[in-house]
């Protein structure tokens, strides 16, 4: 989970309103042109959990996922800001939300307009913690998007997906710390910079990027 900059919506939205259509109006080719959009802002990650997505005809991977459900919120069935893209893994992310029990949208954090980053801290063994000095309110919206999400479970796929991709910058994780201990920041920093912007767009990247920066 991390913020993402939501860019213009696709214009076939406007054609559609609540209370005349439903989502099954939309067309394929249609759908395809909001994918378009999202991928511009996920790039082609799940939305909650940063998993790659890969879309097919079929849609086995991916769906167009409701922030707010349309079971729910059906006014909100075509407004772009209520739009994400979400993988169809069925233990977390929008499949897993759209099982539960009635929740206050209002808990969640909202990556479009809040920094997650302001509220979790990916730690090394793949598990999600809260930061330190949350607010009562804010805690409880933290604790309240890892459930609803199930974007902490401490066994199956998610967490050994994301302890599995961090392995692999441990180890310049901890030269770094060396390096910033010994060194100027002008002689460690543009490497981690490096580092960082290589890593921005792969699957987990908020994970890779808070075992970089652990100082």
């Amino acid at each position: 989970m991390h913020k993402l900059e939501r860019p213009q919506a696709p214009a076939c939205l406007a054609k559609y309103k609540h209370g005349q259509n439903n989502w099954g109006d939309v067309s394929s080719e249609e759908k395809l042109q909001i994918w378009q959009r999202l991928d511009e802002m996920q790039q082609k990650r799940c939305a909650y959990c940063e998993s790659q997505i890969n879309k097919d005809s079929e849609n086995k991977d991916a769906h167009i996922e409701h922030f707010r459900q349309r079971s729910r919120c059906p006014q909100e069935t075509f407004k772009w800001s209520n739009l994400f893209g979400s993988c169809n893994r069925q233990d977390s992310c929008g499949n897993h939300k759209d099982r539960l029990p009635p929740y206050d949208p209002a808990d969640l954090i909202k990556m479009d307009e809040e920094n997650p980053d302001d509220y979790f801290l990916f730690v090394a063994d793949g598990t999600i913690a809260l930061r330190k000095n949350l607010t009562e309110r804010q805690k409880h919206r933290a604790e309240e998007s890892l459930r609803v999400f199930n974007l902490n479970p401490q066994h199956g796929a998610l967490r050994y997906m994301r302890k599995a991709t961090v392995q692999g910058y441990l180890q310049t994780a901890e030269e770094l710390v060396e390096m910033a201990l010994k060194f100027d920041a002008e002689e460690w920093l543009p490497l981690l910079e490096e580092e960082l912007n290589a890593t921005k767009d792969l699957p987990f990247a908020t994970a890779i990027r808070h075992i970089m920066m652990p100082f």
